[in-house]
């Protein structure tokens, strides 16, 4: 088993408050993209509020900014997850749920196996993905680190979710 496991968090702000019909099938669909997820190999954990997810949590003043953290065994177990799973499709419907959000609205760094990531570590790796850029500290699909971060960047495919997009 390895030392390390990795973290990811992603954001957004809602295009309207839940229970509008805006973002009703975002909802609709958040048990059975958590459940897909609960079941993925490579899955350790993710935050959860008082329901099943984390939409509850109110991690800023905007009750619209929502936050998701989870934690897998490593960056193809998540970027399977993301990009090669029934969560694909359900993505690809993003924008018609979330406003468009400017900066970072993903960020993955590596924690030590059995640690859970905080939902005000989580935004701090965001801010530091978005004021520096890929490092150990917070990074990228396209720019990932290596675990134990001695060594550059180690070059994955393209994040399909960026390619082509503006």
């Amino acid at each position: 088993m390895s030392r390390w496991q990795l973290a990811q968090t992603n954001v957004g702000r809602l295009a309207a408050p839940k229970g509008d019909a805006r973002v009703a099938e975002f909802f609709a669909e958040l048990d059975a993209v958590n459940a897909l997820a609960d079941a993925s190999p490579g899955f350790v954990w993710r935050l959860k509020g008082e329901g099943n997810d984390a939409t509850d949590l109110q991690p800023t003043p905007d009750p619209l900014f929502i936050v998701n953290i989870s934690v897998w065994t490593d960056a193809e177990a998540l970027f399977d997850y993301v990009y090669r799973s029934g969560h694909t499709t359900r993505m690809a419907k993003r924008r018609s749920w979330f406003e468009r959000f400017d900066g970072a609205f993903q960020a993955l760094w590596w924690v030590p196996a059995g640690y859970r990531p905080t939902v005000d570590e989580a935004l701090s790796r965001l801010w530091i993905l978005d004021r520096y850029g890929p490092s150990p500290q917070a990074f990228t699909f396209k720019a990932r680190f290596p675990a134990d971060a001695a060594g550059p960047p180690v070059d994955m495919q393209p994040d399909p979710w960026c390619v082509g997009r503006a």
